[in-house]
């Protein structure tokens, strides 16, 4: 047990270090790798040199208990992510809602490009649909994520007014929250377009703020990131349900 801990603490240690080299996707959550790193590596060594041992037994009872439940609850929330990671929509939606990520000063993050190359490829199968873009600026963007996905999508062909643009929200819930209000029919039917691990958080959200009929269109998503962005969103979808945002 002691050298399978210290492994996987080297493992999440190195994974903080090639996320962090990567760098540019506009969060630091994958200091969390670190700090878990450091808890295996940690946790390992004190099992290796018996001090466990030492610890009073209703208390590593509780621990090995909460460590029990924590998993169950990860693989639950994982699951119902999972479930919705494919999903496409349905042909010849009134609208869909493209739901902003990191803006460089150069353009869409990967992470983005991947949600308006999604939307695009909609939009051509469905020429009629109109296309929110949402997101405002954060502090380390050069504009409002929503002018730079407008933008990225005219540059592709699709028409000015094909595009609805919310550029002052800040997070999940404020994108549909805001969005809802360019949406002129109450019973529109509208596709979320957003990255795979991103879908069901996104659409639970989406439901809870209004939307009568919602669809996941799911954009991929750069593998060596996933496990970076599975565990992010088993923190966000914990939030929000907490904060009744689903």
């Amino acid at each position: 047990m002691s050298v399978f801990l210290m492994v996987l603490g080297l493992v999440c240690i190195l994974y903080y270090a090639c996320v962090g080299f990567m760098a540019g996707h506009g969060t630091n959550f994958y200091y969390i790798w670190l700090v878990m790193g450091l808890v295996f590596l940690a946790w390992g060594i004190a099992w290796k040199r018996g001090m466990i041992k030492k610890v009073p037994v209703w208390i590593r009872r509780l621990t090995m208990t909460a460590v029990i439940l924590g998993g169950c609850l990860f693989l639950f929330v994982e699951g119902l992510i999972v479930s919705r990671c494919f999903e496409k929509g349905k042909p010849d939606l009134d609208y869909i809602v493209v739901l902003g990520a990191y803006l460089r000063p150069t353009g869409p993050s990967t992470v983005l490009q991947y949600r308006l190359d999604e939307a695009y490829d909609y939009y051509l199968a469905n020429p009629d649909v109109k296309i929110v873009v949402s997101g405002g600026q954060g502090t380390n963007e050069p504009k409002p994520e929503a002018d730079g996905m407008a933008e990225y999508l005219m540059e592709l062909g699709v028409p000015k007014e094909s595009i609805l643009i919310e550029n002052q929200s800040k997070n999940t819930t404020q994108n549909l929250a805001f969005s809802a209000k360019l949406i002129d029919e109450e019973n529109a039917s509208v596709g979320i377009v957003t990255n795979n691990f991103h879908v069901f958080r996104a659409t639970q959200i989406a439901k809870a703020a209004g939307y009568n009929e919602v669809y996941g269109i799911a954009a991929r998503s750069y593998p060596f990131l996933q496990p970076q962005n599975m565990l992010r969103e088993f923190f966000g979808v914990v939030k929000d349900f907490i904060f009744g945002n689903m």
